[in-house]
């Protein structure tokens, strides 16, 4: 039940690319987070380049127009997953997408579980739904 939003400068990415994208960060996550199959809650922004600016906070890194950036919005989740997640993410995309490593920021929100309503208004996990 993450939502996983995924900022990029538009243009930088064809289609295919991002679905395969949004495919390794759901996979990652299925497999570090936990998730089942259809725990799937994901919403790629694309901005103008001008709309957009991801520096370094002063570690050197030197990003490109590539740029990808994770916001995950989830329940508390362990620091040992979260570590798990951003390298297993990072390794993925450089792998198998040809992201670079220095362009994937990832961010983690924690949120509770009474603050979803997955759909007619009801508070699922409030009224034992899940």
């Amino acid at each position: 039940m993450p939502l996983m939003k995924i900022d990029l400068i538009k243009g930088q990415y064809e289609p295919a690319e991002i679905k395969n994208i949004m495919q390794l960060s759901f996979d990652v996550a299925k497999e570090t987070l936990s998730l089942p199959d259809r725990d799937r809650f994901q919403i790629v922004t694309q901005h103008e380049d001008y709309e957009i600016n991801f520096q370094d906070v002063g570690l050197g890194y030197d990003r490109s127009d590539k740029v990808l950036f994770f916001t995950v919005l989830s329940t508390s989740r362990p620091v040992k997953a979260k570590k798990e997640f951003t390298k297993s993410l990072v390794a993925a995309l450089a792998d198998k997408a040809g992201v670079r490593q220095e362009d994937v920021i990832i961010s983690f929100i924690s949120n509770h579980a009474e603050d979803w309503s997955f759909g007619e208004g009801k508070n699922h996990f409030l009224n034992g739904d899940l």
